[in-house]
């Protein structure tokens, strides 16, 4: 039976603003979804990847087939037709193996086109906020010239431009999911989850906000059963101050989920959390920790090398 890995991932609460969604007037709006009937703020689960593809290229040594210029605001390729997925003995990159890729060229004569297309094997939800959004908008002015465009009037360049910001103080969770033996190359699962557990910053534009999106706790499932059980299991009654997983409980109650497949990280052993879990008889470890456990058994598991 195949080996399925699955993990549920809580940040640290921290503010997050300029996390575009169709601007309203001057105000830079946050997405938004309605979750369990009120408005919850979200992170795509691309904006995600995107942050996870430039963690990867530091722990493979060939790096990414696809890096983000900067300066020029492109990407980088070093690979951009795939080729080594032309034969099994093929050189191929860890971020397509783990992300998928899509290559269509238009066709040169009717009917003619062709399409080249790997299904991600690492499935990233949308991060969703642990907390509803309580409507919370930041005045801000730029400074005089700054913004040259959306200045107006004869003196534009002497006025400051005002606008405001959506923002949201809370935590987001998300979840993956990741079966191996789909990978060209198996050992590539543990630097998946080495790169998750290092995330740092995702989304934003130009003027990126600092949000820490490296898990603040982590549950992993390694099972043989194909469906996650654990997406979503963070909650929190005291608005995002401290997390519980009440549904993770509640799954280990019906047997749906069994201790020896999960391994709990924590970055605070006195936690809510954390005691919570003790009670049930499941010892947390340090989020690294959790994090080396998992990539450990997952190793053995593959019989691969690191």
């Amino acid at each position: 039976m195949s080996l399925h890995i699955f993990a549920n991932i809580v940040t640290p609460f921290g503010t997050a603003a300029n996390n575009r969604a169709e601007t309203e007037g001057n105000i830079t709006t946050l997405q938004k979804i309605l979750w369990m009937g009120k408005s919850h703020s979200t992170v795509s689960a691309e904006a995600i990847r995107f942050a996870l593809r430039k963690s990867l290229a530091d722990l493979d040594e060939a790096g990414t087939n696809r890096r983000w210029n900067e300066s020029e605001r492109t990407h980088t390729w070093q690979d951009p037709k795939f080729t080594g997925w032309a034969s099994e003995a093929g050189k191929t990159f860890i971020d397509d193996d783990l992300l998928g890729y899509m290559l269509a060229e238009a066709a040169k004569e009717e009917g003619a086109g062709s399409i080249k297309v790997r299904r991600a094997v690492l499935e990233v939800t949308r991060a969703i906020s642990l907390t509803p959004w309580s409507g919370d908008v930041t005045f801000n002015a730029a400074s005089p010239g700054a913004a040259p465009s959306a200045a107006k009037g004869k003196n534009k360049h002497k006025n400051s431009v005002p606008y405001g910001c959506e923002v949201h103080a809370t935590r987001y969770q998300y979840g993956v999911a990741l079966t191996p033996e789909s990978l060209r190359e198996k050992s590539r699962a543990t630097k998946a989850i080495a790169a998750l557990c290092q995330l740092g910053n995702v989304a934003g534009n130009q003027g990126r906000f600092l949000f820490d999106f490296s898990p603040d706790a982590v549950i992993f499932r390694l099972t043989h059963d194909p469906a996650p059980r654990i997406l979503y299991c963070f909650e929190s009654d005291d608005y995002g101050k401290s997390v519980s997983a009440n549904a993770l409980l509640s799954r280990l109650e019906t047997q749906d989920i069994t201790k020896d497949e999960i391994i709990v990280g924590v970055s605070d052993f006195d936690s809510p959390l954390s005691k919570q879990l003790q009670s049930r008889g499941i010892e947390p470890h340090g989020v690294k920790a959790a994090c080396a456990i998992a990539t450990s058994r997952i190793t053995d598991a593959l019989e691969v090398e690191v």
